[in-house]
């Protein structure tokens, strides 16, 4: 499958808050707070591959092992990836994607890398830049790579959640 930047879309906010709206029905039982968008779509005005991006936050993985099979209806389908920190779907299918989810649990180191990475980019526009400018260079490097495209974005994200997070 091949990487592609695309320009913001001022739409993505809207296609989440209907996704979520879903998601709020079918997952209701196993969330523990509210679902989050994250990623670069989550971003106003950040150039980012078209695929919302959604974090739902729950107890934990074996307690929301249960939700993988009503999500099947809703479109998702359940890839074991990085199954040790959450379970990931991605919908409608595996070569065409326009929505990953992801059921993290709540306040997990993932779960606070995540926000953290999410706000600092909305905080600070010089950042959304570089990180614009990196996504590009790395489209342009693996275009047919996804999980080599993903790996090479994850220094950059460490960092500035982690600088996020120090902040406060």
């Amino acid at each position: 499958m091949r990487v592609f930047i695309d320009p913001y879309d001022p739409r993505w906010p809207e296609l989440f808050e209907a996704e979520r709206r879903l998601l709020d029905d079918v997952l209701a039982r196993w969330l523990v707070a509210p679902i989050e968008h994250i990623g670069s779509t989550a971003v106003p005005g950040l150039a980012a591959k078209p695929v919302i991006d959604i974090m739902a936050p729950v107890e934990s993985l074996e307690a929301s092992r249960g939700a993988i099979e009503p999500l099947k209806p809703i479109g998702y389908c359940y890839f074991p990836y990085r199954d040790d920190v959450m379970h990931w779907f991605c919908k409608p299918g595996d070569e065409f994607r326009t929505h990953h989810l992801h059921l993290v649990p709540w306040r997990s180191t993932l779960w606070n890398e995540r926000i953290a990475f999410r706000d600092a980019l909305r905080a600070d526009s010089r950042l959304a830049m570089r990180y614009a400018a990196l996504k590009r260079d790395l489209a342009h490097t693996y275009p047919d790579d996804r999980e080599a495209y993903t790996d090479a974005k994850g220094g950059f994200i460490r960092e500035a959640a982690m600088a996020r997070r120090s902040k406060g």
